[in-house]
């Protein structure tokens, strides 16, 4: 049985697939706290393989840094779970894919690892299209581990399909 967030999410998902396609756009996905929950969704529908690239799921820092070229000074600097770490992922998903289009999450999901700066629910986003600048944004979700997450991926298929709009109609 699916829950009410479920028949979201599908909703969701073939609104990204309608826009990315419309958009002639191909998507690569770099998830660390999600686990790859987002590429997860874009594959569940048939077809996909028209505007899914691949996704990255660079958990640790060294994966970060092996997979997607996250310098460790910014790590250092700013911490895995940063808006700066997350431009990093979605630059470096798409010069790592065939993709014109990323997104990138890093976060605290929790139920540990939070700090007071950084807080249990912080997740970092960032959106990158080839030849456009890179669109970044920090949200605070509530909830338990499961909710923070499905908070992540929804905000990011949103994210997706209001970039590829805004960057389609920016550019005709």
């Amino acid at each position: 049985m699916k829950t009410d967030s479920d028949a979201q999410l599908e909703n969701l998902i073939q609104h990204v697939a309608d826009t990315l396609l419309d958009a002639k756009l191909q998507l690569t996905t770099a998830e660390s706290c999600t686990g790859g929950w987002v590429a997860k969704c874009c594959t569940d529908l048939a077809g996909s393989s028209a505007w899914f690239d691949r996704g990255f799921i660079p958990y640790t820092n060294k994966a970060k840094q092996d997979l997607l070229s996250v310098s460790s000074t910014t790590l250092e600097k700013y911490g895995a779970v940063s808006i700066q770490t997350a431009i990093e992922m979605a630059e470096g998903a798409l010069n790592n894919s065939q993709a014109s289009i990323s997104v990138a999450i890093t976060g605290i999901a929790g139920p540990t690892g939070g700090t007071k700066t950084k807080p249990v629910g912080t997740v970092c986003f960032a959106f990158s299209i080839k030849n456009n600048p890179t669109i970044s944004a920090q949200y605070l979700f509530n909830g338990d581990r499961e909710m923070i997450r499905r908070q992540a991926v929804t905000t990011a298929l949103e994210g997706i399909v209001k970039n590829a709009r805004d960057t389609t109609h920016s550019m005709g």
